[in-house]
């Protein structure tokens, strides 16, 4: 077991190619017990391979680790008898019940206790009022609490979730995440993938992740403030054409619109002001301060992983 109790995982140096293709470069991670990490990234970052090396269930080529104190490459079964993985695509069956589905989970752990478990899952997790309905008839955001509810049912000390999230409106986004807090607090530690940043926003950590590099990680506060931005709002018509107009502009590193304002931000702060106020002066749009957000943050990396590493295997 590791000496440091406190870790729930705790990777250096993740490599993994399939061909030629180096789809995680030289990933570290520390995910402390009873915090929700969250793992951000594009589709095809990297996201999955590193959740999949991190729980034994992929050899990584090079690297080392553990995950709950058990060794990621040669202590695979011990760490799977105590992590719940939820993958991105739903797998349980449709012609089965959600009884029918924990039951079948609760065989393949060799639980003793399985109907005595499956029973006290459904009820903990708001499902015993339609534990004899078939799957196949569950809208996104049952599906999602149904899977999760597999996860538990082995009362796992570790989560990694997978995009669950992906496809479920947001009042069953938002019950999920109140879920996992929960979890959280009782200790239960939780890896989890996702694109939304108002889910983002409420991990107690974050790591972002693009073409197989791990870019920052900290608090959401800290990832933030490391990249040192600082971002204006302009507010009017024709956003799309004032973007272009901005874009290469001295102080001017990069102009996102969201909904009616156009965020415009840049890491030299009185060069961007110096940029903006004549612009502004002009009459057509409304120029004020603002924080900057996570998002612009995120934009902010992803397009700079694009110049740095786009090109490369």
């Amino acid at each position: 077991m590791s000496a440091d109790q406190t870790l729930a995982i705790d990777v250096r140096g993740l490599n993994k190619h399939f061909g030629d293709k180096h789809v995680v470069n030289d990933v570290s991670l520390q995910v402390r017990r009873g915090e929700i990490f969250g793992f951000l990234g594009p589709n095809g970052s990297g996201k999955t391979t590193s959740i999949r090396m991190m729980c034994g269930l992929l050899t990584p080529d090079a690297g080392s680790g553990t995950c709950l104190g058990y060794d990621i490459a040669t202590q695979a079964d011990q760490i799977k008898r105590r992590v719940g993985y939820m993958t991105q695509k739903f797998s349980y069956w449709d012609d089965l019940t959600l009884r029918e589905n924990l039951d079948f989970v609760a065989r393949v752990y060799h639980m003793p206790d399985r109907r005595e478990r499956v029973e006290r899952t459904l009820a903990e997790l708001g499902l015993a009022s339609r534990a004899g309905q078939l799957t196949g008839s569950l809208s996104g955001g049952w599906k999602q609490r149904l899977a999760l509810a597999a996860c538990l049912l082995h009362q796992p000390q570790l989560l990694l979730l997978d995009e669950p999230t992906a496809g479920v409106d947001p009042t069953a986004r938002r019950d999920f995440w109140e879920e996992l807090h929960l979890l959280a607090a009782r200790g239960i530690s939780v890896l989890v993938s996702t694109h939304y940043m108002d889910e983002a926003e409420r991990c107690h950590k974050l790591a972002y992740i693009a073409y197989g590099r791990l870019l920052a990680q900290g608090r959401a506060d800290e990832i933030i403030a490391q990249q040192g931005l600082s971002t204006w709002t302009l507010q009017g018509g024709d956003l799309t054409t004032l973007s272009q107009r901005l874009r290469g502009l001295p102080g001017v590193a990069q102009t996102v619109a969201f909904g009616t304002a156009l965020h415009v931000s840049g890491r030299d702060p009185a060069l961007l002001e110096a940029t903006l106020r004549p612009i502004a002066a002009e009459g057509a749009h409304r120029l004020m301060p603002a924080a900057t957000s996570l998002e612009d943050v995120f934009i902010y990396m992803m397009s700079h992983a694009a110049d740095n590493f786009g090109g490369r295997p």
